[in-house]
């Protein structure tokens, strides 16, 4: 007996702004320094939104954008701005203190959180 499996598309699943922010706040704590993950998190989120409006709203070509927004995309910083912006993301940055280390040379112990990166749904 065979299994029959269908691909899955996150983009089907992100129904709201908090969903596509917690979707893109995991992707970034997960992509260990690879932009193409973080480019295919903002494609996934760009697609379940609607492509073309976020075209219209960054006045950025619809091709172009599946093209930056994939895993094999490399799109600029300016790229991402927009579409962050069209959105209705904002990025949400704050210090890392795991590799932090005090005067003496000793790892900071007081001020420990966790390194994972902010991304907030606009108010």
């Amino acid at each position: 007996m065979t299994t029959q499996t269908r691909d899955y598309d996150v983009a089907r699943h992100l129904r709201n702004e908090e969903e596509m922010a917690a979707y893109l706040e995991a992707c970034l704590a997960e992509c260990e320094g690879d932009p193409s993950l973080v480019a295919k998190a903002l494609g996934d989120i760009a697609r379940a939104r609607g492509m073309s409006d976020i075209a219209r709203e960054t006045g950025l070509g619809r091709e172009s954008l599946y093209k930056a927004l994939s895993i094999e995309g490399n799109p600029q910083l300016g790229t991402v701005l927009k579409v962050i912006q069209a959105l209705g993301l904002k990025w949400s940055i704050r210090p890392s203190y795991a590799n932090r280390l005090t005067t003496s040379g000793a790892e900071s112990t007081s001020q420990q959180s966790d390194s994972s990166p902010v991304v907030n749904s606009t108010d």
